[in-house]
């Protein structure tokens, strides 16, 4: 990605779909070019959370939402240090911030992180465009002076695909850090960062939980050194057919029946490791207002999701696996995919989209709860 950081109001950019799809519009944050899978979330607030979310490196995100960047940018909501997104579109970009927290503006942030992005298109029509055709390879290309069309769709289609990508290592920790209980000390949890969101250990820490986190590469010894009540294993970018690492530590954690939590790759670290597979989705579920119905309780949510893979498991009885029964546990009403996982003869459990959900919704927070419950219940 080759950026610059000089106004971009009224400099021409282009999107290119690897399909030969283009859209024409303005410079939106960085000048330069990107490359990235092209997605889209379907969220109307939280793209503070969105861009800074690491389960998004390598993706150019694609906002339904027309007007966006009315609240400006603060410096409480990030999820991380930095924004991970490849690149950024938008229809209406606001033209001034107006939110009492905001300290700049959307496309002034976007150029002092170098994030490439392009305003003025027709959202609606490439939203379609994808969910007919799925998420594909794009670029975004902006400037003075641009290549032409045959030269720009070539350099997209000479981009990395999503399929096959190990990328969790790239977004976690190097170095493993403690977030400390809020209140009196409960219970110590191990969370092994494969791109954890930093609202999840802040979730736990409310419960009285001090959490370890752990870099991605982190082995069976490195997460029994902290001599933890439970483990976790977080949210992440990439292929989980690509994770052979997490899913072997997770194994061993089965194995031991430690109280066990998964979030979003972490929900397909555990179905790889109960011997189920993976697959690619059409163009995946991204957004704030997505319906799942827990099937332990009959309740609906309305859940924040970021993935683009999901767990082949079967939805209609329970599975025999080397760790004991398991069943889906939850699942998404807009199209019958694998949204949670349980085992039943020990505890563990996983869920494919953020109860920690920031910027909301707010309806999934128990599963943080329940949790706590299963520590509780192997202390006692």
């Amino acid at each position: 990605m080759t950026t610059s950081t000089r106004g971009t109001a009224k400099v021409p950019a282009v999107l290119v779909l690897e399909d030969g799809r283009i859209f024409r519009g303005r410079a939106y944050g960085a000048v330069g070019e990107t490359f990235g899978e092209a997605v889209f979330s379907t969220g109307m607030t939280g793209y503070q959370e969105t861009l800074t979310d690491p389960s998004y490196h390598r993706q150019v995100v694609v906002m339904t939402s027309p007007h966006v960047g009315n609240t400006g940018v603060n410096d409480e909501d990030p999820e991380s240090k930095r924004i991970w997104v490849a690149g950024y579109v938008v229809r209406d970009p606001a033209r001034v911030p107006s939110n009492w927290r905001s300290r700049r503006s959307l496309d002034e942030e976007l150029r002092n992180q170098g994030v490439v992005g392009i305003s003025g298109i027709d959202t609606r029509a490439l939203t379609r465009h994808l969910r007919e055709r799925g998420a594909m390879r794009v670029g975004i290309f902006s400037g003075n002076a641009l290549p032409d069309e045959g030269t720009m769709l070539a350099e997209v289609r000479q981009a990395p695909e999503m399929k096959g990508a190990n990328l969790a290592a790239e977004v976690a920790t190097k170095v493993s850090y403690v977030v400390p209980a809020i209140g009196a000390k409960r219970f110590t949890v191990a969370a092994v960062d494969l791109g954890i969101k930093g609202m999840t250990p802040h979730r736990m820490a409310e419960r009285g939980i001090e959490v370890h986190v752990l870099p991605a590469t982190a082995t069976a010894e490195d997460v029994y050194a902290v001599n933890p009540d439970g483990v976790f294993f977080s949210n992440g970018p990439g292929d989980p057919a690509t994770a052979d690492g997490p899913v072997a530590v997770m194994q061993e954690v089965l194995a031991r029946k430690t109280p066990l939590f998964g979030i979003c790759f972490g929900n397909q670290i555990l179905g790889r490791a109960l011997g189920f597979g993976t697959y690619k989705l059409k163009y995946g579920h991204r957004g704030i207002n997505q319906p799942v119905q827990d099937r332990t309780t009959g309740k609906v949510e309305v859940t924040a999701h970021n993935h683009g893979f999901a767990v082949d498991a079967p939805l209609d009885k329970v599975s025999d696996t080397p760790y004991g029964r398991a069943e889906v546990s939850h699942v998404c009403l807009n199209d019958q995919v694998v949204e949670g996982l349980q085992l039943l003869d020990q505890p563990a459990f996983s869920v494919q989209y953020h109860p920690e959900a920031a910027a909301g919704p707010h309806d999934a927070a128990y599963l943080f709860d329940r949790f706590v419950e299963l520590m509780e219940g192997q202390r006692a």
